[in-house]
């Protein structure tokens, strides 16, 4: 494999593997062919413990492709329902940074919308209440610091949304850094938008006992004047 697996790791039992996922790495397979995170766990587990035969890695949610941060894998068949069921009964907190090109108008804010996918533009627009196949969204953000006209927001979602964050700011005029899909003006060098995946909490699916973990922003040139 081309990507080594333990500098990701954050979090690793019998039960789960939560890793900080770089920007632009794939987490599951799609019709580019490249290589994808879910690959590259079984491949680690199958070398690190000399597993034989096949490899079971679950992936109860997804980030998308530019953005960074924590995901979550589960290696049983049980933690996966189970860690499905935490994320569909919304028993999970979600903290993300996200590096917007407009102060916002509000310090603090909860962003209330309907969210519909166009499915072959893989690109979610704010509808009217009530259109067909409009989902309710809602999040909440607040400013952290400015720095040269970008502005460092965190954001907590309440809801799981295709493209979420992306299209309820960018709906303000706050497009993410880098993420021209959503109007921003240019597009970062190596293709990533400045939205990360920066904490998670919830009660392990198996263990019971609380989990908080945090994930530091990638170190490279695009992120660096905003740590």
């Amino acid at each position: 494999m081309v990507i080594m697996l333990k500098p990701l790791i954050l979090y690793e039992d019998n039960h789960l593997l939560i890793l900080n996922k770089e920007p632009c790495q794939l987490v599951q397979s799609d019709k580019t062919g490249d290589i994808c995170l879910i690959d590259i766990a079984k491949h680690y587990i199958k070398n690190e413990y000399n597993k034989p035969g096949n490899v079971f890695i679950g992936s109860p949610h997804r980030l998308d492709r530019p953005t960074s941060g924590v995901i979550i894998f589960t290696k049983t068949s049980k933690a996966l329902t189970r860690m499905i069921e935490i994320f569909r009964e919304r028993k999970i907190h979600k903290t993300y940074w996200a590096i917007v090109d407009k102060c916002p108008e509000k310090e603090t804010d909860t962003l209330k919308d309907h969210l519909w996918k166009h499915e072959g533009k893989n690109k979610s627009f704010v509808k009217q209440k009530g259109t067909t196949g409009a989902r309710y969204a809602e999040l909440s953000y607040h400013l952290i610091k400015s720095y040269d006209n970008y502005f460092k927001l965190a954001v907590k979602l309440h809801t799981g949304r295709h493209h979420q964050i992306r299209v309820q700011l960018a709906s303000r005029g706050m497009r993410i850094k880098g993420d021209i899909k959503y109007g921003a003006r240019r597009p970062n060098k190596d293709k990533s938008i400045l939205l990360h995946a920066r904490e998670i909490s919830f009660i392990h699916p198996i263990k019971k006992e609380p989990l908080q973990i945090v994930a530091e922003v990638p170190y490279n040139e695009t992120w660096l004047p905003f740590k």
